[in-house]
């Protein structure tokens, strides 16, 4: 059975006081996680350590925004997979449209950083998705696939059992649009069957496929109940107690 997954991505928001009362009133929830059905918490890296010490339980863990795709080094302000690793950090998110948009990050960068974090025993959250000039254009399919191939397509098998990708449409992200349930349901399949051909069924199928544009309380139930999506990667709502909440406990 593939991970069901919450995913928040605080990006660049709260005070470490706010960050630690958005938890606190997280964790004060119950919900009926175990190793199949996670929630991962995207925080800042200078709140990396102060927040997974709140983290009640293996199944409630912090994650990297971002991580280098170099080992070390004179690259003043970047965070290495080896730091994060040496924190209890086990998760990273890679290749976020806001990174390959503002900076530059292309897909052979971001082939360098998933290499850099598997090397280090970490698990990548990978991002792709297409912007609205692409889905306008009916080829979203053929873009996502190459973000795909070329960032991912040099692992091993068994380094694919297990991964986890978000898809962003970027025209849903921040601007209160999002797909319907039938468009996300069509590029989650999509993307399965992109692994498939490549390592098979086994494989794809213990992947999981997380929906990363605009999820609310209001639309998760919906989204999370096609059969090839397996959670959410959620921005602006995981900065609400509340909506957040309900996220998590929208999962399959």
């Amino acid at each position: 059975m593939r991970k069901q997954i919450a995913a928040a991505n605080w990006k660049m928001n709260l005070s470490i006081s706010e960050g630690i009362a958005l938890v606190e009133q997280l964790i004060a929830q119950q919900y009926a996680l175990n190793e199949n059905r996670m929630v991962l918490l995207g925080v800042p890296s200078v709140y990396l350590l102060k927040i997974r010490e709140l983290c009640p339980s293996a199944f409630i863990q912090v994650v990297a925004q971002d991580c280098s795709h170099r080992n070390n080094g004179a690259f003043t302000g970047e965070v290495s997979a080896s730091m994060l690793k040496s924190i209890g950090v086990n998760y990273a998110i890679v290749g976020h449209s806001e990174r390959r948009e503002y900076h530059a990050e292309s897909n052979i960068m971001l082939a360098e950083k998933v290499n850099r974090l598997l090397e280090h025993d970490l698990h990548p959250i990978f991002c792709c998705g297409e912007p609205l000039s692409v889905r306008e254009a009916g080829t979203q399919n053929e873009f996502v696939g190459s973000q795909l191939k070329e960032s991912l397509f040099h692992l091993e098998a068994s380094r694919m059992q297990g991964f986890a990708i978000a898809y962003e449409p970027i025209w849903a992200i921040g601007t209160g649009k999002t797909a319907s349930s039938q468009q996300a349901q069509e590029m989650h399949a999509h993307i399965r069957s992109v692994i498939a051909s490549q390592y098979g069924d086994i494989v794809a199928s213990s992947v999981s496929i997380l929906y990363g544009g605009s999820v609310k309380a209001a639309n998760a139930v919906e989204l999370f109940s096609n059969p090839d999506v397996d959670g959410g990667l959620v921005g602006g709502a995981s900065l609400i107690a509340s909506e957040f909440s309900a996220i998590i406990k929208s999962l399959k």
